[in-house]
């Protein structure tokens, strides 16, 4: 079940919210994991065990992790957390693509293929949960209520495709929340926002996008289609995964949670590393806290920081998928990374407007060059993508085909471009003073948003989302 889908939004979600706030509040949470189960039963029946055993092994680590904190054998209580939720991520997610990668360097099919479907969100809960007892081991305070903590696992906003959250930043909300008439209402508007990014903006740019990158005849392509196709995915991307995001957010505060931001305008970014400050924020700084810094961050050698920096890349790329093109494109950032930290760059786009705007559009060329690998089903195919783009193999940068494509897509891109930039920000401070004005706009734009998204979803089935992948 996903958000953009009739059967959420007039059945699921509807029922969900009148059941939460006509029960008793003393039940709510255990309606609320309920509801969540039920979502998630909904699409993926058959792996709902997997988010059981989740729910109920990461509990028994939790209380563990919380007792003998202390003791000097509590690194092999974490050490076999992290195993037994690895490797339940290996198993689904990983083992054809090792078992193909054994086959290929044997030479002949030594062992056989599993075919075993990807749980949704697999990535996102596993993720969750293990923050959750290296969480309460740090001294975060344990739940010893096994309904609580499968409530923080399966809560439906963040369960299948984020934001990770992080337990220290619900655990009290988990426990005693005040839900509010204005976080209902901040909430719905978001919801609403995050929705018209997704159907409207995402969906449109995703049949662009995939008219380019899944093409069976290419003769009559030129330059400048591949062009097209890659910005419409860099496009799509943000829109796909911020409108989720902001759903998620929104939801939440209808429910009494509040969620971290997951997205700051990644596509404003002056350098690599201000763009994965921006970009899937949640994931980002998970690596942070439970990869980096305990490996020693940057506080160390040189050398060190680097493999610290060479371990969280790419173990990034793996976590988005069992696919050889996400291993290089978490290797593109670690390369583009260690080089603004070991040149003065980031010194001079602060001296220096030029080289700073020029930055700026390096920065966004290289991110739409990594969207395109990381789109790619194949290496070999990136790669003919990439020189596509360039006119290499006699291509013609443009051509009449390419002005018609360019032509039909100019006004959604260029709506795309300008809502990517914080205009919302603008809008905000230029009506600061005019209050109840600003609350008007935005709950008659919300509706409004609300009412041509329903329109779209009608007239659509088409309805893609990337991050289900992972």
């Amino acid at each position: 079940m996903v958000f953009s889908s009739e059967i959420f939004l007039f059945c699921f979600l509807p029922v969900t919210i009148l059941g939460y706030y006509l029960i008793n509040q003393r039940l709510r949470n255990i309606f609320l994991l309920i509801m969540s189960l039920a979502f998630y039963a909904w699409g993926e029946p058959k792996f709902f065990p997997i988010l059981v055993l989740s729910i109920f092994a990461n509990y028994g680590f939790g209380l563990l992790a919380d007792r003998y904190r202390e003791k000097s054998y509590i690194k092999w209580i974490l050490a076999l957390m992290v195993v037994f939720n690895l490797s339940i991520m290996f198993v689904f997610k990983y083992l054809d693509f090792t078992i193909t990668n054994i086959n290929r360097i044997a030479g002949s099919q030594v062992l056989a293929l599993r075919n075993i479907a990807l749980p949704i969100g697999i990535s996102f809960f596993t993720f969750q949960a293990m923050s959750y007892v290296i969480d309460v081991y740090r001294g975060e305070q344990v739940q010893k209520n096994p309904l609580n903590v499968g409530l923080y696992i399966t809560f439906f906003p963040q369960l299948i495709a984020g934001p990770i959250v992080r337990y220290e930043t619900v655990a009290r909300e988990i426990s005693q929340r005040k839900e509010s008439v204005h976080d209902f209402s901040t909430g719905l508007q978001r919801f609403c926002c995050g929705l018209a990014k997704k159907v409207i903006l995402a969906n449109n740019l995703a049949v662009i996008a995939d008219k380019v990158f899944d093409a069976a005849d290419m003769s009559g392509y030129s330059a400048s289609i591949f062009w097209l196709g890659s910005i419409a995915y860099t496009l799509q991307i943000y829109f796909d995964f911020s409108g989720y995001s902001d759903m998620a957010i929104g939801l939440g505060k209808m429910f009494g949670f509040h969620f971290n931001e997951n997205f700051n305008y990644p596509y404003t970014a002056s350098s690599i590393t201000d763009f994965w400050r921006k970009w899937h924020i949640s994931l980002s700084s998970w690596f942070r806290d439970y990869v980096y810094i305990p490996l020693g961050g940057s506080r160390c050698a040189k050398w060190k920081n680097y493999r610290n920096l060479a371990c969280v890349w790419i173990l990034t790329g793996i976590w988005h998928g069992a696919n050889w093109t996400f291993i290089l494109w978490g290797i593109l950032y670690l390369v583009l990374l260690v080089i603004e930290k070991s040149t003065p760059i980031l010194t001079w786009i602060k001296k220096s407007r030029i080289v700073a705007v020029v930055y700026r559009i390096f920065t966004l060329l290289c991110v739409n060059f990594a969207w395109v690998l990381f789109r790619a089903e194949s290496l070999s195919k990136a790669k003919a993508f990439l020189v596509s783009m360039f006119g290499v193999g006699n291509l013609s940068f443009h051509n009449l085909l390419g002005s018609y494509m360019w032509r039909d897509a100019a006004v959604l891109l260029l709506v795309a471009v300008v809502l990517s930039c914080p205009i919302k920000r603008l809008f905000e401070k230029a009506l600061q003073n005019k209050p109840m004005a600003f609350q008007i706009i935005q709950t008659v734009g919300s509706m409004f948003l609300l009412i041509l998204s329903i329109a779209y979803m009608v007239r659509t089935s088409y309805d893609p989302f990337i991050y289900f992948n992972f």
